[in-house]
């Protein structure tokens, strides 16, 4: 039976994981209910298991039992010399601290946590996946890894899992990976999305804090004000963005917090503005981390102020393998067709901890959008959204392209030792 038919008969298991999971989101690093019910999906499949020692994850590794070079023309020398080639598959499976509003019959039993990225779809698209690959496992002329990752969202979950070895979980490093993510906007429903080279842009944070003199609201000559500073240094940012940078490389400043203060007639001692700094270059980003301290501590100074900036490097940009996502195409419209496939022409301001995967190994990400079929996907709420609603019906889809990467691109990886090999052969008899 073709992979996406298999997976469809899984669709019922796939959505009741997906609504265990809705139900009791957790945050962070330490995701242990959710780690539990991984394990629970996994429990008699033939992967090799690995837990996190610092954080809750799981590293599944399924053996292969093809061997390399298997196919006309394969000699068992060809095998044995053959290196066996291996694919990461990548799913992240935490919470957001928000209070869900979106009604439906699974909504989270968690108070103030939600599932508002719909990491919940991955990991069960990633689950449905290890029960197809496990059912082809004889199929396989190489390895696969499925990469169960915590803390995505703001503790850079990868990294812990890359210092762990998960990049190297078969005993080598992998020649591939591929992550997901799905969608509670942007494009209607089912459509895979990619984009060759920068997909997302790089993420930093910036928290500033004025250093002022309190005093009676009354007399600010004789306090020194930081929130006049502040206020300026908010406004400077935004006008420097569009006066020091190209606007064909953009970078994209929000400030979420801006706090000072305990009653209308004081002057507070100190004022404190967060912000979130998007970047879609290496050059930008750099440019950035030199140039916002250097504007807020000449508004400090021209105000008498001290101010303490401290400029924090987060998630890098997410860059796509141009070969890889070409692959991740060809897949995708072999399964569903070219109607289901859209090409990005510009890269998202959101950011991803799995760039961190792909500047190690070359590999792709794709979007999938889940919006609900009976909603314009122009006007639903975004990912984050307490009331982001994700449609369970591509769940299958999902699992089955998760399946199809590791196996479509295990079998051209293990071809190309016996490709060039018989290449040489020719040659050398020429």
């Amino acid at each position: 039976m073709p992979i996406a038919a298999d997976a469809r008969e899984m669709q019922g298991d796939l959505a009741s994981l997906r609504h265990n999971l809705h139900r009791e989101p957790e945050i962070g690093l330490e995701l242990p209910r959710t780690q539990e019910k991984i394990l629970k999906a996994l429990d008699g499949l033939p992967f090799e298991i690995t837990l996190g020692q610092d954080t809750t994850s799981v590293t599944a590794v399924l053996r292969g039992g093809a061997q390399v070079g298997d196919g006309e023309g394969a000699t068992a020398g060809d095998c044995a010399a053959a290196r066996r080639p291996a694919v990461l598959l990548r799913a992240d499976m935490d919470g957001l601290p928000v209070q869900e509003k979106t009604g439906v019959d699974y909504t989270s039993k968690i108070d103030g946590a939600m599932h508002a990225c719909g990491h919940d779809l991955h990991t069960s698209m990633l689950a449905g996946a290890a029960t197809l690959l496990a059912e082809r496992q004889h199929q396989l002329p190489g390895d696969v890894v499925l990469m169960f990752q915590p803390g995505e969202e703001g503790f850079d979950g990868a990294s812990y899992m890359i210092r762990e070895g998960v990049l190297d979980a078969p005993g080598r490093r992998v020649d591939a990976a591929y992550g997901m993510h799905v969608f509670s906007s942007l494009e209607p429903h089912g459509t895979f999305c990619t984009k060759p080279g920068v997909m997302l842009s790089a993420s930093d944070g910036l928290v500033v804090t004025v250093l002022g003199a309190g005093g009676h609201g009354s007399a600010p000559h004789s306090a020194k004000d930081p929130v006049t500073a502040a206020a300026e240094m908010v406004t400077a940012l935004q006008v420097m963005v569009t006066r020091q940078f190209n606007m064909f490389d953009p970078v994209v400043l929000s400030v979420g917090v801006l706090h000072a203060g305990t009653k209308r007639n004081v002057i507070p001692e100190t004022a404190r503005i967060e912000a979130t700094i998007r970047t879609f270059s290496e050059k930008s980003r750099q440019k950035m981390m030199d140039a916002v301290p250097r504007l807020l501590k000449g508004i400090a100074a021209a105000h008498g102020l001290g101010v303490d900036v401290d400029y924090q490097q987060e998630y890098p940009l997410t860059i796509t393998n141009e070969d890889e996502t070409h692959t991740a195409e060809k897949v995708i419209t072999g399964l569903f067709g070219d109607s289901r496939l859209s090409r990005w022409a510009t890269p998202l301001s959101g950011s991803e901890d799995f760039s961190r995967v792909l500047a190690e190994v070359p590999g792709t990400f794709i979007g999938l959008s889940a919006v609900p079929r009976d909603t314009d996907p122009a006007t639903s709420p975004f990912n984050h959204s307490p009331y982001a609603t994700f449609d369970d019906g591509v769940l299958a889809d999902g699992a089955a392209l998760y399946a199809e990467l590791a196996i479509s691109r295990l079998a051209t990886l293990a071809a190309a030792p016996a490709a060039a090999a018989a290449a040489l052969s020719a040659s050398s008899a020429s």
